[in-house]
Parts: C-alpha cells; sequence; structure tokens
C-alpha cells in the first residue's frame, strides 16, 4: 500500500510545484535552464506512475463497500467521455469554451466512474485522492492563471474529429486495461 501512497504523493507535489511554489520551479529553472528542469520534471511523473501502478497491483483488494450493479455501464460512459476531453485539452475545440479545464474534469469523471464500479480499498485509494487532486489542480490552476478568457467558436469539424480521436484512444484502453490493470473488462 505504502508504494501506492508514495506514487501519489509524488505525483501531487510534483504537480502543485508550478502554482504552489512557483519560486522553486523558477529557482530550479534558473540553475538548470527549461530543458533540464522538463526533463526532470517528466522523469519524476513517470516514476510517479510506476510507483503507483506497481503499488496497485501490489495490493490484496479487501472490499470496503460494493457498487451497485449500474455502476460499471456508467463507468464506461464516463471514462469515454475522460478521453474525449483529454484529446480536447490538447486540440483548438468548441469544448474549451464551455470548460475552462477539460483534461482535469475528464480525469475527475474517471474517477467518478471508477469509484462507482469498484468498492476496494485500493480503488478507494487511488481513484478518490486522483479526484481530489484533480479539483484542487483546477482551482490553483484558475487562481494562478487568473480570469479566464474563452476561446472563439470554431468549426464544427474540429469537434468531431476530437470525439473521433478520443473514442479511438478509449477503444486502446479498453483493450489493453487488463495488461496495465490486470482487471479484464470485457
Amino acid at each position: 500500500m505504502w508504494l501506492l501512497i508514495l506514487g501519489l504523493m509524488m505525483w501531487t507535489c510534483i504537480h502543485f510545484i508550478p502554482s504552489v511554489a512557483k519560486c522553486t520551479r523558477g529557482l530550479i529553472i534558473s540553475k538548470t535552464g527549461i530543458g533540464p528542469y522538463k526533463g526532470l520534471f517528466a522523469i519524476l511523473i513517470v516514476t510517479s506512475v510506476v510507483l503507483i501502478v506497481f503499488g496497485w497491483r501490489s495490493i490484496e483488494p479487501v472490499d470496503i463497500y460494493l457498487p451497485q450493479s449500474w455502476g460499471r455501464h456508467v463507468t464506461f460512459l464516463l471514462v469515454l467521455l475522460t478521453f474525449i476531453l483529454f484529446v480536447a485539452a490538447r486540440k483548438t475545440t468548441n469544448i474549451k469554451r464551455f470548460l475552462r479545464h477539460p483534461q482535469l474534469t475528464g480525469l475527475v469523471l474517471w474517477s467518478v466512474g471508477h469509484l462507482l464500479a469498484n468498492g476496494d480499498n485500493r480503488s478507494l485509494i487511488l481513484f478518490s485522492w486522483l479526484g481530489v487532486w484533480a479539483i484542487m489542480e483546477m482551482i490553483l490552476i484558475s487562481r494562478r492563471e487568473g480570469e479566464w478568457i474563452k476561446p472563439e467558436a470554431v468549426s464544427v469539424k474540429k469537434d468531431v474529429i476530437t470525439v473521433i480521436g478520443g473514442c479511438v484512444i478509449y477503444a486502446i484502453f479498453l483493450m489493453t486495461h487488463p495488461y496495465l490493470t490486470g482487471i479484464k473488462l470485457i
């Protein structure tokens, strides 16, 4: 369990640096340069994900609550929306006119969906932690960046491409889920 918690703490602390520890970030960049800073950031994020995955897989699941039978179906829908929002975060879409933080909003949906479908100890730790982290990150980023200026409208074609891209990534993760988590979905 400690590997999972260590990975989640590392993930959280690293992501909070730009919002909470701007001076530390600036100091690191001034001493190393932006390239090495981004490289170190990436290495630490990958390390935290590896700790989370190995921590998750090392925990014997113990049921804390019994999810409703419909929770699994809702999770499939929420995760699909998550991947669409992840793609939208990287593109110019109309989705960004309605959501300031599409990727973090997607992560909250992903977390809620997984909490609806899973009632074990490791799920409760992982998904509630990341859901709360995403909400806190949205608050911190909004505070750091100030007033939100909504982007201009774009063609619906860009939204359609975003949805298709999200569906493709969703299908890939649906097929690889057993290899990543040890849990078959289909």
